[in-house]
Protein backbone atom coordinates (compact mmCIF):
# COMPACT_ATOMS: atom_id res chain seq x y z
CA UNK A 1 0.00 0.00 0.00
CA UNK A 2 2.86 2.38 0.89
CA UNK A 3 4.50 1.56 -2.46
CA UNK A 4 1.26 2.34 -4.30
CA UNK A 5 0.84 5.64 -2.42
CA UNK A 6 4.42 6.68 -3.16
CA UNK A 7 3.98 5.70 -6.82
CA UNK A 8 0.73 7.68 -7.06
CA UNK A 9 2.17 10.86 -5.49
CA UNK A 10 5.33 10.65 -7.57
CA UNK A 11 3.38 10.45 -10.82
CA UNK A 12 0.91 13.10 -9.71
CA UNK A 13 3.91 15.38 -8.99
CA UNK A 14 5.39 14.66 -12.44
CA UNK A 15 2.03 15.35 -14.07
CA UNK A 16 1.76 18.73 -12.31
CA UNK A 17 5.32 19.60 -13.36
CA UNK A 18 4.38 18.74 -16.93
CA UNK A 19 1.35 21.04 -16.75
CA UNK A 20 3.50 23.91 -15.53
CA UNK A 21 6.30 23.44 -18.05
CA UNK A 22 4.43 22.04 -21.06
CA UNK A 23 4.37 24.33 -24.10
CA UNK A 24 1.02 26.09 -24.53
CA UNK A 25 -1.34 24.48 -26.99
CA UNK A 26 -2.30 26.38 -30.12
CA UNK A 27 -5.34 28.35 -29.07
CA UNK A 28 -7.83 30.07 -31.31
CA UNK A 29 -7.01 33.70 -31.93
CA UNK A 30 -8.63 36.99 -32.85
CA UNK A 31 -11.64 38.80 -31.50
CA UNK A 32 -14.93 40.17 -32.82
CA UNK A 33 -16.88 43.38 -32.26
CA UNK A 34 -20.10 44.75 -33.71
CA UNK A 35 -19.41 48.18 -35.18
CA UNK A 36 -22.85 49.18 -36.48
CA UNK A 37 -25.97 47.14 -35.67
CA UNK A 38 -27.55 48.23 -38.96
CA UNK A 39 -26.17 50.15 -41.94
CA UNK A 40 -29.62 49.92 -43.56
CA UNK A 41 -28.55 47.67 -46.45
CA UNK A 42 -26.91 44.28 -46.79
CA UNK A 43 -23.29 44.81 -47.83
CA UNK A 44 -23.14 42.63 -50.96
CA UNK A 45 -20.23 44.61 -52.48
CA UNK A 46 -17.49 46.43 -50.60
CA UNK A 47 -14.53 48.69 -51.45
CA UNK A 48 -12.15 50.50 -49.11
CA UNK A 49 -11.29 54.01 -50.34
CA UNK A 50 -8.02 55.91 -49.71
CA UNK A 51 -9.72 58.23 -47.22
CA UNK A 52 -10.62 55.33 -44.89
CA UNK A 53 -14.21 55.19 -45.98
CA UNK A 54 -15.87 52.07 -47.37
CA UNK A 55 -18.46 52.05 -50.16
CA UNK A 56 -21.04 49.29 -49.94
CA UNK A 57 -24.13 48.42 -51.97
CA UNK A 58 -26.59 45.59 -52.58
CA UNK A 59 -29.25 45.79 -55.34
CA UNK A 60 -32.01 48.24 -56.24
CA UNK A 61 -34.80 45.65 -56.54
CA UNK A 62 -34.49 44.19 -53.04
CA UNK A 63 -37.41 46.34 -51.90
CA UNK A 64 -37.31 49.22 -49.43
CA UNK A 65 -34.10 49.19 -47.40
CA UNK A 66 -33.75 50.32 -43.79
CA UNK A 67 -32.05 53.62 -44.62
CA UNK A 68 -33.67 56.52 -46.46
CA UNK A 69 -32.12 58.66 -49.16
CA UNK A 70 -31.31 62.16 -47.85
CA UNK A 71 -33.47 65.24 -48.22
CA UNK A 72 -36.57 63.35 -49.35
CA UNK A 73 -34.90 62.11 -52.54
CA UNK A 74 -36.25 59.18 -54.52
CA UNK A 75 -34.75 57.31 -57.44
CA UNK A 76 -36.14 58.55 -60.78
CA UNK A 77 -39.15 56.60 -62.00
CA UNK A 78 -39.35 54.75 -58.71
CA UNK A 79 -41.43 54.87 -55.55
CA UNK A 80 -38.46 53.51 -53.59
CA UNK A 81 -36.99 56.43 -51.65
CA UNK A 82 -34.57 54.24 -49.69
CA UNK A 83 -30.83 53.89 -50.32
CA UNK A 84 -29.20 50.78 -51.74
CA UNK A 85 -25.67 52.06 -51.34
CA UNK A 86 -23.92 53.61 -48.34
CA UNK A 87 -20.55 55.03 -47.42
CA UNK A 88 -19.15 53.94 -44.06
CA UNK A 89 -16.61 56.23 -42.36
CA UNK A 90 -14.22 54.01 -40.40
CA UNK A 91 -12.90 56.84 -38.22
CA UNK A 92 -16.26 58.19 -37.07
CA UNK A 93 -18.09 54.83 -37.32
CA UNK A 94 -20.93 56.53 -39.19
CA UNK A 95 -22.92 55.71 -42.32
CA UNK A 96 -24.10 58.04 -45.09
CA UNK A 97 -26.70 56.94 -47.68
CA UNK A 98 -25.85 57.17 -51.39
CA UNK A 99 -28.10 57.05 -54.44
CA UNK A 100 -27.35 54.47 -57.07
CA UNK A 101 -29.77 54.76 -60.00
CA UNK A 102 -29.62 51.40 -61.77
CA UNK A 103 -29.32 47.82 -60.58
CA UNK A 104 -25.81 47.00 -59.33
CA UNK A 105 -26.66 43.41 -58.36
CA UNK A 106 -23.73 40.99 -58.83
CA UNK A 107 -21.52 43.63 -60.41
CA UNK A 108 -17.77 44.27 -60.30
CA UNK A 109 -15.36 47.15 -59.87
CA UNK A 110 -11.89 48.58 -59.52
CA UNK A 111 -10.38 51.42 -57.52
CA UNK A 112 -8.62 53.55 -60.10
CA UNK A 113 -5.31 55.28 -59.49
CA UNK A 114 -6.93 58.65 -58.64
CA UNK A 115 -9.04 57.03 -55.89
CA UNK A 116 -12.24 56.86 -57.94
CA UNK A 117 -14.20 53.64 -57.68
CA UNK A 118 -15.24 52.60 -61.19
CA UNK A 119 -18.02 50.03 -60.95
CA UNK A 120 -19.29 48.05 -63.93
CA UNK A 121 -22.36 46.09 -64.90
CA UNK A 122 -25.15 44.58 -62.88
CA UNK A 123 -28.60 43.27 -63.66
CA UNK A 124 -31.32 44.41 -66.11
CA UNK A 125 -31.05 48.21 -66.48
CA UNK A 126 -27.53 47.93 -65.02
CA UNK A 127 -26.13 45.42 -67.54
CA UNK A 128 -24.02 47.91 -69.51
CA UNK A 129 -23.71 50.71 -67.00
CA UNK A 130 -20.48 52.19 -65.73
CA UNK A 131 -20.77 54.03 -62.41
CA UNK A 132 -18.15 56.16 -60.70
CA UNK A 133 -17.81 57.31 -57.12
CA UNK A 134 -15.20 59.79 -55.89
CA UNK A 135 -15.55 60.20 -52.15
CA UNK A 136 -16.29 63.48 -50.40
CA UNK A 137 -18.78 64.54 -47.73
CA UNK A 138 -21.47 65.41 -50.29
CA UNK A 139 -20.45 63.22 -53.26
CA UNK A 140 -22.69 60.63 -54.85
CA UNK A 141 -22.68 58.05 -57.64
CA UNK A 142 -22.46 59.15 -61.27
CA UNK A 143 -23.70 56.85 -64.03
CA UNK A 144 -22.63 56.39 -67.65
CA UNK A 145 -25.28 54.69 -69.84
CA UNK A 146 -23.86 52.19 -72.33
CA UNK A 147 -20.40 52.58 -70.87
CA UNK A 148 -19.78 48.90 -71.60
CA UNK A 149 -19.80 47.11 -74.96
CA UNK A 150 -21.31 43.95 -73.49
CA UNK A 151 -23.71 43.01 -70.74
CA UNK A 152 -21.66 42.28 -67.61
CA UNK A 153 -23.19 40.30 -64.78
CA UNK A 154 -20.87 38.23 -62.51
CA UNK A 155 -17.75 39.58 -64.25
CA UNK A 156 -14.27 40.14 -62.80
CA UNK A 157 -12.25 43.35 -63.09
CA UNK A 158 -8.54 44.03 -62.68
CA UNK A 159 -6.45 47.19 -62.70
CA UNK A 160 -3.81 47.13 -65.46
CA UNK A 161 -0.32 48.66 -65.64
CA UNK A 162 -1.52 51.30 -68.13
CA UNK A 163 -4.08 52.63 -65.64
CA UNK A 164 -7.13 51.10 -67.32
CA UNK A 165 -9.15 48.18 -66.01
CA UNK A 166 -9.96 44.97 -67.82
CA UNK A 167 -13.45 43.46 -67.37
CA UNK A 168 -13.54 39.71 -67.98
CA UNK A 169 -16.56 37.51 -68.58
CA UNK A 170 -19.93 37.57 -66.92
CA UNK A 171 -23.03 35.48 -67.50
CA UNK A 172 -23.04 34.40 -71.17
CA UNK A 173 -20.30 36.94 -71.89
CA UNK A 174 -17.37 34.92 -73.23
CA UNK A 175 -15.19 37.94 -73.91
CA UNK A 176 -13.46 40.87 -72.25
CA UNK A 177 -13.22 44.62 -72.62
CA UNK A 178 -11.48 47.63 -71.11
CA UNK A 179 -12.46 50.81 -69.33
CA UNK A 180 -11.94 53.59 -70.16
CA UNK A 181 -12.02 52.95 -73.92
CA UNK A 182 -9.18 54.09 -76.14
CA UNK A 183 -11.72 54.83 -78.86
CA UNK A 184 -15.44 54.56 -79.53
CA UNK A 185 -14.79 51.63 -81.87
CA UNK A 186 -12.87 49.53 -79.34
CA UNK A 187 -14.35 46.03 -79.40
CA UNK A 188 -14.68 43.12 -76.98
CA UNK A 189 -12.26 40.32 -77.95
CA UNK A 190 -13.60 36.79 -77.58
CA UNK A 191 -12.15 34.67 -74.80
CA UNK A 192 -12.47 30.96 -75.70
CA UNK A 193 -11.18 29.88 -72.28
CA UNK A 194 -14.49 31.00 -70.77
CA UNK A 195 -16.37 28.85 -73.26
CA UNK A 196 -14.15 25.86 -72.48
CA UNK A 197 -14.72 26.19 -68.72
CA UNK A 198 -18.45 26.82 -68.96
CA UNK A 199 -20.71 24.08 -67.63
CA UNK A 200 -23.89 24.61 -69.68
CA UNK A 201 -26.11 23.55 -66.76
CA UNK A 202 -24.28 25.27 -63.91
CA UNK A 203 -21.64 27.58 -65.49
CA UNK A 204 -19.09 27.39 -62.62
CA UNK A 205 -16.86 29.94 -64.35
CA UNK A 206 -18.48 33.18 -63.19
CA UNK A 207 -16.44 35.70 -61.22
CA UNK A 208 -13.23 34.05 -62.50
CA UNK A 209 -10.14 34.49 -60.34
CA UNK A 210 -7.83 36.97 -62.09
CA UNK A 211 -4.35 38.15 -61.00
CA UNK A 212 -1.78 40.36 -62.72
CA UNK A 213 1.45 38.42 -63.23
CA UNK A 214 4.72 40.39 -62.83
CA UNK A 215 5.42 40.17 -66.58
CA UNK A 216 2.19 42.04 -67.36
CA UNK A 217 0.11 39.02 -68.38
CA UNK A 218 -2.91 37.74 -66.46
CA UNK A 219 -3.38 34.52 -64.52
CA UNK A 220 -7.01 33.47 -65.01
CA UNK A 221 -8.66 30.60 -63.12
CA UNK A 222 -12.17 29.38 -63.99
CA UNK A 223 -14.01 26.25 -62.87
CA UNK A 224 -11.01 23.95 -62.21
CA UNK A 225 -8.51 25.20 -64.80
CA UNK A 226 -6.09 28.08 -65.22
CA UNK A 227 -4.11 29.84 -67.92
CA UNK A 228 -1.60 32.66 -68.29
CA UNK A 229 -3.14 35.10 -70.73
CA UNK A 230 -1.72 37.92 -72.87
CA UNK A 231 -4.77 40.17 -73.11
CA UNK A 232 -3.05 42.62 -75.48
CA UNK A 233 -2.60 39.89 -78.12
CA UNK A 234 -5.55 37.72 -77.05
CA UNK A 235 -3.20 34.74 -76.70
CA UNK A 236 -2.85 32.00 -74.12
CA UNK A 237 0.80 31.96 -73.00
CA UNK A 238 0.63 28.92 -70.74
CA UNK A 239 -1.95 26.33 -69.74
CA UNK A 240 -1.69 25.04 -66.17
CA UNK A 241 -2.67 21.54 -65.05
CA UNK A 242 -6.27 21.00 -63.98
CA UNK A 243 -6.56 21.15 -60.21
CA UNK A 244 -6.44 17.57 -58.83
CA UNK A 245 -9.89 16.15 -58.24
CA UNK A 246 -11.37 18.36 -60.96
CA UNK A 247 -13.89 19.98 -58.62
CA UNK A 248 -15.31 23.40 -59.54
CA UNK A 249 -14.19 26.43 -57.54
CA UNK A 250 -16.07 29.36 -59.12
CA UNK A 251 -19.63 30.63 -58.82
CA UNK A 252 -21.99 29.00 -57.95
CA UNK A 253 -19.58 26.38 -56.54
CA UNK A 254 -17.99 29.37 -54.90
CA UNK A 255 -14.50 28.97 -53.50
CA UNK A 256 -11.99 31.79 -53.23
CA UNK A 257 -8.41 32.56 -54.25
CA UNK A 258 -5.44 34.79 -53.49
CA UNK A 259 -2.15 35.63 -55.11
CA UNK A 260 0.24 34.76 -52.29
CA UNK A 261 2.55 37.52 -50.97
CA UNK A 262 5.24 38.35 -53.52
CA UNK A 263 8.79 38.93 -52.29
CA UNK A 264 10.67 41.60 -54.22
CA UNK A 265 14.44 41.07 -54.31
CA UNK A 266 16.68 43.42 -56.26
CA UNK A 267 13.66 44.70 -58.11
CA UNK A 268 12.42 41.29 -59.27
CA UNK A 269 9.79 38.78 -58.19
CA UNK A 270 11.15 35.27 -58.68
CA UNK A 271 8.37 33.23 -57.10
CA UNK A 272 4.68 33.73 -57.84
CA UNK A 273 2.11 31.43 -56.21
CA UNK A 274 -1.67 31.20 -56.20
CA UNK A 275 -3.83 29.58 -53.52
CA UNK A 276 -7.39 28.43 -54.28
CA UNK A 277 -9.52 27.17 -51.38
CA UNK A 278 -12.96 25.71 -50.82
CA UNK A 279 -15.93 25.47 -53.13
CA UNK A 280 -18.59 22.85 -53.73
CA UNK A 281 -18.38 19.49 -55.52
CA UNK A 282 -19.74 18.69 -58.96
CA UNK A 283 -23.50 18.28 -58.88
CA UNK A 284 -23.90 20.33 -55.70
CA UNK A 285 -25.84 23.12 -57.42
CA UNK A 286 -28.41 20.74 -58.93
CA UNK A 287 -28.64 18.82 -55.65
CA UNK A 288 -29.15 21.98 -53.59
CA UNK A 289 -31.99 23.06 -55.85
CA UNK A 290 -33.57 19.67 -55.11
CA UNK A 291 -33.15 20.03 -51.35
CA UNK A 292 -29.93 18.00 -50.93
CA UNK A 293 -27.05 20.05 -49.55
CA UNK A 294 -23.68 18.48 -50.29
CA UNK A 295 -20.74 19.05 -47.97
CA UNK A 296 -18.47 21.86 -49.10
CA UNK A 297 -14.92 21.17 -50.22
CA UNK A 298 -12.22 21.16 -47.53
CA UNK A 299 -9.28 21.31 -49.93
CA UNK A 300 -6.95 24.04 -51.11
CA UNK A 301 -4.77 23.93 -54.18
CA UNK A 302 -1.48 25.82 -54.20
CA UNK A 303 0.53 26.27 -57.38
CA UNK A 304 3.83 28.01 -58.11
CA UNK A 305 2.82 29.58 -61.40
CA UNK A 306 6.34 30.93 -61.96
CA UNK A 307 7.80 27.40 -62.19
CA UNK A 308 8.71 26.05 -65.65
CA UNK A 309 6.63 22.96 -64.87
CA UNK A 310 4.11 24.09 -62.23
CA UNK A 311 2.08 21.51 -60.32
CA UNK A 312 -0.74 21.82 -57.82
CA UNK A 313 -0.02 20.91 -54.20
CA UNK A 314 -3.20 20.00 -52.35
CA UNK A 315 -3.81 20.79 -48.68
CA UNK A 316 -6.71 20.12 -46.33
CA UNK A 317 -8.43 22.92 -44.42
CA UNK A 318 -9.58 22.28 -40.85
CA UNK A 319 -13.07 23.46 -41.86
CA UNK A 320 -14.81 22.79 -45.18
CA UNK A 321 -16.11 26.03 -46.70
CA UNK A 322 -18.14 27.34 -49.62
CA UNK A 323 -18.69 31.10 -50.15
CA UNK A 324 -15.67 31.94 -47.98
CA UNK A 325 -13.54 35.07 -48.48
CA UNK A 326 -9.74 34.96 -48.57
CA UNK A 327 -7.93 38.12 -47.48
CA UNK A 328 -4.24 38.99 -47.38
CA UNK A 329 -3.26 40.35 -43.96
CA UNK A 330 -0.44 42.89 -43.57
CA UNK A 331 1.94 40.30 -42.08
CA UNK A 332 1.55 38.00 -45.09
CA UNK A 333 -0.88 35.58 -43.49
CA UNK A 334 -4.15 34.74 -45.25
CA UNK A 335 -7.49 34.95 -43.49
CA UNK A 336 -10.31 32.66 -44.67
CA UNK A 337 -13.59 34.03 -43.35
CA UNK A 338 -17.40 33.86 -43.88
CA UNK A 339 -19.25 31.12 -45.74
CA UNK A 340 -21.06 27.82 -45.16
CA UNK A 341 -20.10 24.17 -44.86
CA UNK A 342 -22.79 22.78 -47.17
CA UNK A 343 -24.66 23.73 -50.32
CA UNK A 344 -23.69 26.35 -52.91
CA UNK A 345 -24.08 30.03 -53.70
CA UNK A 346 -27.58 31.13 -54.69
CA UNK A 347 -30.94 31.92 -53.18
CA UNK A 348 -31.52 29.70 -50.13
CA UNK A 349 -28.90 27.18 -51.34
CA UNK A 350 -26.32 27.29 -48.52
CA UNK A 351 -26.47 25.53 -45.16
CA UNK A 352 -24.52 25.32 -41.90
CA UNK A 353 -22.64 28.63 -41.61
CA UNK A 354 -18.95 28.47 -40.76
CA UNK A 355 -18.58 30.94 -37.91
CA UNK A 356 -14.85 30.49 -37.27
CA UNK A 357 -12.29 32.11 -39.56
CA UNK A 358 -9.09 30.24 -40.34
CA UNK A 359 -5.61 31.69 -40.58
CA UNK A 360 -3.17 30.31 -43.20
CA UNK A 361 0.56 30.89 -42.86
CA UNK A 362 2.08 30.33 -46.30
CA UNK A 363 5.70 30.14 -45.07
CA UNK A 364 5.04 27.32 -42.59
CA UNK A 365 5.56 23.69 -43.49
CA UNK A 366 2.67 21.73 -44.99
CA UNK A 367 0.56 20.41 -42.13
CA UNK A 368 1.17 23.41 -39.86
CA UNK A 369 -0.22 26.26 -41.95
CA UNK A 370 -3.84 26.44 -40.77
CA UNK A 371 -5.12 27.71 -37.43
CA UNK A 372 -8.79 28.05 -36.50
CA UNK A 373 -9.71 31.47 -35.06
CA UNK A 374 -12.35 32.57 -32.58
CA UNK A 375 -15.91 32.46 -34.00
CA UNK A 376 -18.42 35.18 -34.68
CA UNK A 377 -22.03 34.76 -33.62
CA UNK A 378 -23.44 36.04 -36.92
CA UNK A 379 -23.87 33.75 -39.94
CA UNK A 380 -22.31 35.31 -43.05
CA UNK A 381 -23.46 33.18 -45.95
CA UNK A 382 -24.49 34.16 -49.50
CA UNK A 383 -23.77 37.81 -50.36
CA UNK A 384 -21.41 38.46 -47.45
CA UNK A 385 -18.23 40.54 -47.75
CA UNK A 386 -14.94 41.36 -46.04
CA UNK A 387 -12.14 43.90 -46.58
CA UNK A 388 -8.89 44.78 -44.80
CA UNK A 389 -8.85 48.16 -43.03
CA UNK A 390 -5.84 50.44 -42.56
CA UNK A 391 -5.65 49.66 -38.82
CA UNK A 392 -5.29 45.93 -39.54
CA UNK A 393 -8.83 44.92 -38.66
CA UNK A 394 -11.06 43.10 -41.14
CA UNK A 395 -14.44 44.70 -41.84
CA UNK A 396 -17.18 42.08 -42.28
CA UNK A 397 -20.70 42.71 -43.57
CA UNK A 398 -23.53 41.42 -45.68
CA UNK A 399 -25.26 38.03 -45.88
CA UNK A 400 -28.60 37.83 -47.60
CA UNK A 401 -29.58 34.55 -49.26
CA UNK A 402 -33.03 35.93 -50.18
CA UNK A 403 -34.22 37.91 -53.19
CA UNK A 404 -35.70 40.54 -50.84
CA UNK A 405 -34.95 41.83 -47.35
CA UNK A 406 -36.23 39.05 -45.06
CA UNK A 407 -35.75 39.25 -41.30
CA UNK A 408 -38.09 36.62 -39.81
CA UNK A 409 -39.17 33.00 -40.26
CA UNK A 410 -36.10 32.01 -42.29
CA UNK A 411 -32.94 30.06 -41.48
CA UNK A 412 -30.59 32.95 -42.18
CA UNK A 413 -32.23 36.39 -41.98
CA UNK A 414 -30.93 39.31 -44.01
CA UNK A 415 -27.96 40.74 -42.12
CA UNK A 416 -27.55 44.53 -42.00
CA UNK A 417 -24.81 44.78 -39.39
CA UNK A 418 -21.10 45.53 -39.73
CA UNK A 419 -18.56 43.66 -37.62
CA UNK A 420 -14.81 43.89 -37.24
CA UNK A 421 -12.58 40.87 -36.83
CA UNK A 422 -9.33 41.79 -35.07
CA UNK A 423 -6.58 39.26 -35.81
CA UNK A 424 -4.41 38.19 -32.89
CA UNK A 425 -1.67 40.62 -33.92
CA UNK A 426 -3.95 43.37 -32.52
CA UNK A 427 -4.03 41.79 -29.04
CA UNK A 428 -2.91 44.13 -26.28
CA UNK A 429 -0.22 41.60 -25.34
CA UNK A 430 1.56 42.52 -28.60
CA UNK A 431 1.41 46.29 -28.13
CA UNK A 432 5.09 46.59 -27.13
CA UNK A 433 6.11 44.87 -30.38
CA UNK A 434 3.81 46.89 -32.64
CA UNK A 435 5.56 49.43 -34.90
CA UNK A 436 4.15 52.88 -35.62
CA UNK A 437 5.22 54.71 -38.74
CA UNK A 438 6.46 58.28 -38.17
CA UNK A 439 7.46 59.05 -41.74
CA UNK A 440 6.60 59.24 -44.51
CA UNK A 441 3.22 60.69 -43.69
CA UNK A 442 0.07 59.13 -45.07
CA UNK A 443 -0.76 60.03 -48.70
CA UNK A 444 2.94 59.91 -49.60
CA UNK A 445 3.80 59.51 -53.26
CA UNK A 446 6.22 56.73 -54.18
CA UNK A 447 7.95 56.48 -57.54
CA UNK A 448 8.89 53.25 -59.26
CA UNK A 449 12.42 52.05 -58.55
CA UNK A 450 13.16 54.79 -56.01
CA UNK A 451 14.43 54.29 -52.49
CA UNK A 452 12.02 55.09 -49.66
CA UNK A 453 13.17 55.76 -46.11
CA UNK A 454 10.68 54.73 -43.42
CA UNK A 455 11.06 55.85 -39.81
CA UNK A 456 9.08 53.99 -37.16
CA UNK A 457 8.89 53.49 -33.43
CA UNK A 458 8.51 50.37 -31.30
CA UNK A 459 8.10 50.74 -27.55
CA UNK A 460 9.58 47.34 -26.67
CA UNK A 461 12.77 45.57 -27.66
CA UNK A 462 13.30 45.15 -31.39
CA UNK A 463 14.86 42.38 -33.42
CA UNK A 464 16.05 44.33 -36.48
CA UNK A 465 16.27 41.08 -38.42
CA UNK A 466 12.53 40.57 -37.95
CA UNK A 467 11.44 43.81 -39.64
CA UNK A 468 9.74 43.79 -43.03
CA UNK A 469 7.72 46.26 -45.08
CA UNK A 470 4.60 45.27 -46.98
CA UNK A 471 2.28 47.01 -49.44
CA UNK A 472 -1.31 45.84 -49.81
CA UNK A 473 -3.71 46.98 -52.51
CA UNK A 474 -7.29 47.83 -51.42
CA UNK A 475 -9.50 45.27 -53.12
CA UNK A 476 -13.06 45.23 -54.43
CA UNK A 477 -14.85 42.39 -52.64
CA UNK A 478 -18.00 40.56 -53.70
CA UNK A 479 -19.12 36.95 -54.04
CA UNK A 480 -16.08 35.55 -52.19
CA UNK A 481 -13.44 37.12 -54.40
CA UNK A 482 -11.35 40.22 -53.76
CA UNK A 483 -10.54 41.77 -57.13
CA UNK A 484 -7.14 43.51 -57.48
CA UNK A 485 -5.87 42.02 -54.23
CA UNK A 486 -2.08 41.73 -53.95
CA UNK A 487 0.57 42.01 -51.25
CA UNK A 488 4.18 42.96 -51.96
CA UNK A 489 7.02 42.33 -49.51
CA UNK A 490 9.43 45.14 -50.31
CA UNK A 491 13.20 44.70 -50.44
CA UNK A 492 14.73 46.12 -47.25
CA UNK A 493 18.24 44.85 -47.95
CA UNK A 494 18.72 44.28 -44.20
CA UNK A 495 18.84 48.05 -43.80
CA UNK A 496 17.01 48.47 -40.48
CA UNK A 497 19.00 50.78 -38.20
CA UNK A 498 18.57 52.27 -34.73
CA UNK A 499 18.02 56.04 -34.86
CA UNK A 500 17.60 56.61 -31.14
CA UNK A 501 15.82 54.89 -28.29
CA UNK A 502 12.64 53.17 -29.58
CA UNK A 503 13.06 54.78 -33.03
CA UNK A 504 14.29 52.99 -36.14
CA UNK A 505 14.75 53.57 -39.83
CA UNK A 506 14.48 51.11 -42.70
CA UNK A 507 15.07 51.75 -46.38
CA UNK A 508 13.11 49.95 -49.07
CA UNK A 509 13.21 49.89 -52.83
CA UNK A 510 9.89 50.69 -54.48
CA UNK A 511 8.61 48.24 -57.12
CA UNK A 512 10.22 48.76 -60.51
CA UNK A 513 7.11 48.81 -62.67
CA UNK A 514 3.34 48.77 -62.94
CA UNK A 515 3.48 45.08 -63.81
CA UNK A 516 4.43 44.42 -60.19
CA UNK A 517 2.40 47.24 -58.64
CA UNK A 518 -0.10 49.03 -60.92
CA UNK A 519 -0.25 52.77 -60.37
CA UNK A 520 -2.61 53.75 -57.61
CA UNK A 521 -3.25 53.57 -53.88
CA UNK A 522 -1.75 51.06 -51.48
CA UNK A 523 -1.59 50.48 -47.75
CA UNK A 524 2.00 50.36 -46.49
CA UNK A 525 2.86 48.55 -43.24
CA UNK A 526 5.98 47.98 -41.18
CA UNK A 527 5.88 44.47 -39.72
CA UNK A 528 7.94 43.41 -36.68
CA UNK A 529 7.89 39.79 -35.51
CA UNK A 530 4.68 39.30 -37.56
CA UNK A 531 3.01 42.26 -35.78
CA UNK A 532 2.06 44.96 -38.32
CA UNK A 533 1.92 48.68 -37.70
CA UNK A 534 -1.20 50.65 -38.53
CA UNK A 535 -0.89 51.28 -42.25
CA UNK A 536 -0.35 54.52 -44.11
CA UNK A 537 -1.74 55.32 -47.54
CA UNK A 538 0.84 55.64 -50.31
CA UNK A 539 0.36 56.24 -54.01
CA UNK A 540 2.48 54.48 -56.62
CA UNK A 541 3.27 56.70 -59.58
CA UNK A 542 5.80 57.15 -62.33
Amino acid sequence: MAFFTTFLYRHLFLFLVFLVHAPPSLAAGGSWSVLVPSIGISAMHMQLLPNDRVVMYDRTDFGTSNISLPNGKCRPNSTDCSAHSVEYDVGSNTVRPLMVLTNVWCSSGTLMRDGTLVQTGGWADGYRRVRTYKSCSTCDWKEIPNGLNQQRWYATNHLLPDGRQIIIGGRQAFNYEFYPKMSASENSPSFPFLVQTNDPNVENNLYPFVFLYPDGNLFVFANNRAILFDYSKNQVIKTYPTMPGGQPRNYPSTGSAVLLPMQIKQGKVDTVEVLVCGGAPKGAFVNANNGKFDAALDTCGRIKISDPNPQWIMETMPLARVMGDMLLLPNGHILIINGASAGVAGWELGRNPVLSPVSYRPDNQVGSRFEVQNPSTKPRVYHSTAVLLRDGRVLVGGSNPHDKYVFTNVLYPTELSLEAFSPSYLDSASSSLRPRIISPKTKAKIRYGKRVAITFTVSGSVDINSVSVTMVSPSFNTHSFSMNQRLLVLDTGNSTKVVRKSTYKVGVMAPLSGNIAPMGNYLLFVVHKEIPSPGIWVQMQR
